[in-house]
């Protein structure tokens, strides 16, 4: 019944945005749908909690990690369709877009998110690559929003990037599907049945079809060299989808690879998996790190700072134990963080009309609340104490000290200097004299609040992990 309800009340919000024509009606639906299925994911959390799975229908099912998902992916759905609300009407009173392109926004952030639901709860795999293609269509048209040159073309590498990671994905697929081929072909293939049939899987084709996976849906999640789509890609879509694209997509995508892991380990041990793992994530904070040295946009920054720590979740996965249940955490506050840090570029993007480092000059005295909540940002995404991503990037550094020492140094390393990097930027933007043909103050309230409550929820899950959360979170790490 919760997911009908998710799913029905973006349905409406989707056809109230294509056919109703009154603002406050339209902006009424549009918030009351994610509203609904944060409500919603907060229950379906809380049962799977208590029961171990959320299992409606045959069709649908939800673990603990896919219950983690929701709660991520509903709390950003509803501050991203607020401060779009906002953001979008100032970007209408510049003239920068009309009317019309505002409808189609918000007619593709409901598909997009709808599709995003339909991934994490679909119980067959066919079903969440579905899903997952769905939100590739959706987001493309997003990415070319403003039908710039520069914006069609990311938009079209985009598409074709991550269209072509995700046929290899299929067809990684395809090579699981032969562990139950003897069945027929009028059974109903989820993800159980699969891992209830992974001793008929040959382990040479486990291994192949892995790699697959991780090479397609890895496109999804950013990882090098597979990662070339994202910074055009964040650069030039609107700064709210930015927080969604690297907030909730990425850890979706993640979220599928471990669905394939648990099937590879049963079949090959888990060292396997890990050591390719650990190989991706290692390759992607050391090409993050050094190119956001050098960057020259803010919003790029962002994307490269979303591929860092994708690495750094690999790494927890790869290295195992401890770093596993670090990793998951790390993930949730890598989503709170990434719409913090997206909202703000928002604020910075309406008020400088530029998206380029050298442009950005005094912020603080600019926009002092926007600039206090991206600062902020950069001090809990980077690792600074006592933000809780400091903690879950020691944890995963200790977990693999025993049996990886030399690459556990080198991440730290590269961590270093991605640090050392994110503050020479912001040190640029935030500090020094304030133009003068620049208005001081902040442009909208609507587009502080939602960067605010969630830098409450990162400062909160610091040092507070509600019960809850912390089963799942537990739950989760036993079980991938």
């Amino acid at each position: 019944m919760e997911l009908l309800f998710i799913i029905g009340s973006f349905a409406v919000s989707i056809l109230v945005t294509a056919f109703i024509k009154n603002k406050i009606i339209v902006r009424f639906c549009l918030v009351a749908a994610p509203l609904v299925s944060l409500v919603e994911s907060i229950i379906i959390a809380l049962k799977v909690a208590s029961v171990g799975i959320y299992n409606p229908w045959q069709f649908f099912s939800v673990d603990s990690l896919g219950a983690i998902l929701l709660l991520i992916i509903s709390s950003m759905g509803l501050a991203t369709m607020v401060y779009s609300i906002a953001y979008l009407h100032q970007e209408t009173v510049k003239g920068i877009i009309g009317l019309t392109r505002v409808k189609q926004y918000f007619f593709l952030l409901n598909f997009f998110l709808v599709a995003m639901f339909l991934a994490i709860t679909a119980s067959s795999p066919i079903f969440t690559w579905i899903s997952i293609e769905v939100t590739t269509l959706s987001t493309a048209f997003l990415i070319s929003f403003y039908n710039k040159p520069s914006s069609i073309e990311a938009a079209w590498k985009y598409l074709i990037i991550s269209s072509i990671g995700l046929l290899l994905g299929f067809f990684g697929t395809l090579l699981y599907f032969t562990s139950v081929s003897s069945l027929g072909g009028n059974v109903f293939v989820d993800w159980q049945l699969l891992l209830a049939n992974t001793a008929h899987l040959d382990p040479i084709l486990a291994k192949v079809a892995f790699v697959f996976i991780l090479i397609g849906y890895g496109t999804k999640v950013g990882f090098v060299p597979m990662h070339t789509w994202k910074p055009d890609a964040y650069s030039n879509t609107p700064a709210p989808l930015g927080a969604l694209l690297s907030g909730a997509l990425l850890p979706i995508a993640f979220f599928v690879i471990l669905k394939f892991k648990i099937l590879t380990d049963a079949v090959v041990g888990v060292s396997f998996s890990q050591n390719l793992l650990i190989t991706f994530g290692l390759l992607s904070i050391a090409v993050a790190a050094l190119i956001m040295f050098n960057s020259k946009n803010y919003k790029r920054l962002l994307a490269y700072s979303s591929i860092e720590n994708a690495g750094v979740i690999a790494l927890g996965f790869g290295f195992g134990g401890l770093g596993i249940f670090a990793a998951i955490l790390h993930l949730i506050y890598h989503s709170c963080v990434k719409a913090i840090l997206f909202f703000s570029a928002g604020n910075l993007l309406l008020k400088y009309n530029s998206a380029k480092i050298i442009n950005v000059k005094g912020a603080l005295n600019i926009i002092p609340l926007t600039s206090i909540l991206f600062i902020a940002g950069f001090l809990v995404v980077t690792g600074t104490p006592p933000f809780g991503i400091f903690l879950t990037k020691m944890f995963i550094l200790s977990s693999g000290m025993q049996n990886h020492p030399i690459l556990v140094f080198v991440a730290l390393f590269f961590m270093t200097i991605v640090f050392i990097g994110f503050l020479k930027h912001v040190t640029a933007m935030f500090f020094g004299e304030k133009p003068t043909d620049i208005k001081v103050g902040e442009i909208n309230v609507w587009l502080i609040i939602p960067p605010v409550i969630f830098l409450l929820i990162v400062v909160v899950l610091s040092f507070y992990i509600p019960p809850f959360l912390y089963t799942l979170i537990n739950n989760a790490a036993l079980r991938y």
